[in-house]
C-alpha cells in the first residue's frame, strides 16, 4: 500500500466528471484549485465534481485551495508577444494603461521602479529571459539591457532576486478567493510567497473573520523564507516545496540541498510536506516520463516528503490519468527500497518532544507495538486529526487506518504519510468499538481474519484529546 500522497491539480484537462473518478480510482488522494486561474463560478462547480466523485469511487479527497499570492507578473502586448534581443534595450513601466509594444511593458508591481537599483537582475517568464537594470527613475520607468533574449509574452511572471519588494500577505484577490475558498468548503488553503511569520498571522485572521478555519500550507518560494524556516515552521500546519519561483529566486544548483533541509526540518516537527512543481513536466506532452523526472519523485519520496504534487502534468496535460498511474508506481517502487526503510526509522527515532503528552507518547509506542508484534495495520480514532497525524509523523512500517466521525476530519487525512481515512459513526463502548473495527476493515479489504492489528483510541471512549489507550488485537471475523 502505497504511503506518499499524490496532489493532482485540476484544470481545462481534468474538470470532467468521469475524469475527477479515473484520477481517483488512480492515485489522487488530494486536488488542487489554482486559483491564479479560472473563476469561483467554475472552482464551485470543480468541488461539486470531486464531492460527486469521492462518494461514487467511495475515496477520501482533500481539496487544497491555492491562493495566487503577490506574484508580480507583465502586462500584455498589443501584438500579443516581443522578441528581446541580447544586448538591446527594454523599458518596463509601472504605468498599467502603457500598451505592450517592442519597447516598452506595463507591470502589475507598482513599486518596482522604487524598489530596483542599477545593477539589479530582473527576470521574466521563470527565469528563461534575463535583463539587467541600467536606469530607473524611482517612479515609473525603467530602462534595462537584455542579458538573455526571447520571445517574452502576456502576463509572465517577473522575479526580483535579491530585492526587498513591499508585498502585502493576501493581496484583495487572495483575500476574496480565501473567502470564497473556506464558504465552499476546501480542506485547506495554500499560501504563496511567504516571507514571515506574520504572514500566516494575517492569514489565519482573515479565515476567523469568515467564520471557519482551515489548516494553511505555507509555499516556501521566497529566500526570504528560507531564512526565516524554523520561526515559519513554528507557525504553519505544513509546506509546500514550491521548486518553480524558489528556483528562480535562488540559483538552482541549491535547490536540491533546500529541498531536502525543508523536508528534515518538517519531518522532525511533524509537519506534511508537499514537494511541487516540474516532477513529472515532460509528462504534459508525451506519456512517459525522462529518467531525471523519475528520480525527482523517488528521491522527494527517500527524503520523507508526505506528498508529491503533478502540476500542468494533470491541469493541461495529454496525459493526466498515465501522469498519475506513473506517480504512484515510482512512489511505490520508491518505498520499497531499503533507503526509504532507513529514512523512516530516522524519523521514528526522533520524538517530536512533547513531555507527558499523553497522545504523542501513544503515537510513538503504537508504531513500536505494530512492528514488534508483527501488525498488519495500526487502527486509530480520531475526533479532530490529531492522533493520525502523530501517528504519521512516526512513519509506521504498516499502514495507519484514522477512523473518524467526522467527514471534514477524514477529507483532511487524506494528506499524510501513510493515513487510510475511513468515517465511522461515534462509538461509546470500547468492546462494540472494536467489533466496528473488525467490520469495517474486512469490508473495506484491509483487514483478514487472523491479522493482528494495533488499535489506538481514547478511554473513555468519544472524548476529543482522550487518547491514552492502546490494545494489541488479532482479527476474528
Amino acid at each position: 500500500m502505497r504511503r506518499a500522497k499524490i496532489v493532482c491539480t485540476l484544470g481545462p484537462a481534468s474538470q470532467s466528471q468521469e475524469m475527477l473518478e479515473a484520477l481517483l480510482e488512480n492515485g489522487m488522494d488530494v486536488a488542487r484549485l489554482n486559483f491564479s486561474h479560472g473563476s469561483h463560478e467554475q472552482h464551485a462547480e470543480n468541488i461539486a465534481k470531486l464531492r460527486a466523485a469521492s462518494l461514487k469511487v467511495r475515496k477520501a479527497v482533500g481539496i487544497l485551495g491555492d491562493l495566487q499570492g503577490p506574484k508580480i507578473r507583465t502586462g500584455r502586448f498589443v501584438k500579443g508577444s516581443t522578441e528581446l534581443k541580447e544586448g538591446g534595450t527594454f523599458h518596463i513601466t509601472t504605468d498599467e494603461t502603457v500598451p505592450g509594444t517592442d519597447e516598452i511593458v506595463s507591470t502589475t508591481y507598482p513599486f518596482l521602479a522604487a524598489d530596483v537599483n542599477p545593477g539589479d537582475r530582473i527576470l521574466l517568464d521563470d527565469g528563461l529571459l534575463e535583463l539587467k537594470v541600467l536606469e530607473t527613475d524611482k517612479q515609473k520607468l525603467i530602462r534595462t539591457q537584455v542579458i538573455h533574449g526571447g520571445t517574452l509574452k502576456n502576463n509572465k511572471g517577473i522575479n526580483l532576486p535579491g530585492v526587498a519588494v513591499r508585498a502585502e500577505a493576501l493581496t484583495p484577490k487572495d483575500r476574496e478567493d480565501l473567502v470564497f475558498g473556506i464558504k465552499a468548503g476546501v480542506d485547506y488553503i495554500a499560501l504563496s510567497f511567504v516571507r514571515q511569520p506574520s504572514d500566516l498571522d494575517t492569514a489565519r485572521q482573515a479565515m476567523a473573520e469568515v467564520g471557519r478555519t482551515v489548516p494553511i500550507i505555507a509555499k516556501l518560494e521566497k529566500p526570504e523564507a528560507i531564512a526565516r524556516l524554523d520561526a515559519i515552521l513554528d507557525k504553519t500546519d505544513g509546506v509546500m516545496v514550491a521548486r518553480g519561483d524558489l528556483g528562480v529566486e535562488i540559483p538552482p544548483e541549491e535547490v536540491p540541498a533546500v529541498q531536502k533541509d525543508i523536508i528534515r526540518r518538517s519531518n522532525l516537527r511533524g509537519l506534511p510536506v508537499i514537494v511541487a512543481t516540474q516532477m513529472l513536466n515532460s509528462m504534459i506532452d508525451n506519456p512517459r516520463p525522462t529518467r531525471a523526472e523519475a528520480s525527482d519523485v523517488a528521491n522527494a519520496v527517500f527524503d520523507g516528503a508526505d506528498a508529491v504534487m503533478l502540476s500542468g502534468e494533470t491541469a493541461s496535460g495529454k496525459f493526466p490519468i498515465e501522469s498519475v498511474q506513473m506517480m504512484e508506481r515510482i512512489i511505490l517502487a520508491a518505498e520499497s527500497s531499503a533507503r526509504t526503510t532507513q529514512s523512516l526509522m530516522r524519523v521514528l527515532e526522533t520524538p517530536l518532544g512533547l513531555p507527558n503528552h499523553f497522545p504523542d507518547v501513544i503515537a510513538r509506542v503504537a508504531c513500536e507495538a505494530a512492528k514488534a508484534s508483527n501488525a498488519s495495520l495500526i487502527a486509530a480514532f480520531t475526533l479532530s486529526g490529531v492522533t493520525a497525524r502523530l501517528l504519521s509523523h512516526y512513519r509506521p512500517t504498516v499502514p495507519i487506518v484514522a477512523f473518524s466521525p467526522n467527514q471534514e476530519v477524514r477529507r483532511r487525512l487524506s494528506l499524510l504519510w501513510g493515513v487510510v481515512p475511513r468515517v465511522l459513526e461515534p462509538i461509546q463502548d470500547t468492546e462494540a468499538m472494536v467489533k466496528r473495527v473488525e467490520e469495517e476493515l474486512l469490508a473495506r479489504g484491509l483487514g483478514r481474519k487472523g491479522d493482528r492489528i494495533v488499535i489506538v483510541f481514547g478511554a473513555p471512549v468519544g472524548q476529543p484529546g482522550k487518547i491514552n489507550s492502546l490494545r494489541l488485537h488479532t482479527i476474528e471475523g
